[in-house]
């Protein structure tokens, strides 16, 4: 196989709109495409600002209920400057930031209860 990254990762929201705004407007991503799929389906694909991996914002899979979605970890330089921000724009951080041996990391949720990890570089040795 000659895999060379993630391309896309979908993401079970009950609102395409609602979680295309969170994603845009509050974690900062570029909307990449949104095309209507068919009569009731619609495609909308979110990524981070210079991201090779993008996000999906999907309703159709009956296997994937919205908030289904568990540890999808996000990487920052800053972390404790976006844990800010993030609460900052009311997105609750109930832990704040937590130190692990592989890193410091925070936990939070999108609007429909998909667990996200925020997580910043590891700690120097």
């Amino acid at each position: 196989m000659a895999v060379t990254h993630l391309d896309v990762v979908s993401l079970p929201v009950r609102d395409q709109d609602r979680a295309r705004d969170f994603y845009v407007d509050t974690l900062g991503f570029e909307l990449v495409r949104q095309n209507d799929m068919g009569p009731a389906q619609r495609w909308i694909q979110v990524a981070p600002k210079g991201g090779q991996t993008s996000i999906t914002l999907v309703t159709w899979f009956d296997t994937m209920p919205p908030g289904s979605l568990q540890g999808l970890v996000l990487h920052t330089d800053d972390l404790d400057a976006e844990v800010a921000a993030l609460t900052a724009k009311g997105v609750p951080v109930p832990d704040g930031v937590q130190d692990a041996p592989w890193g410091r990391f925070a936990v939070f949720t999108d609007p429909d209860g998909n667990r996200l990890v925020l997580r910043g570089r590891p700690p120097r040795a």
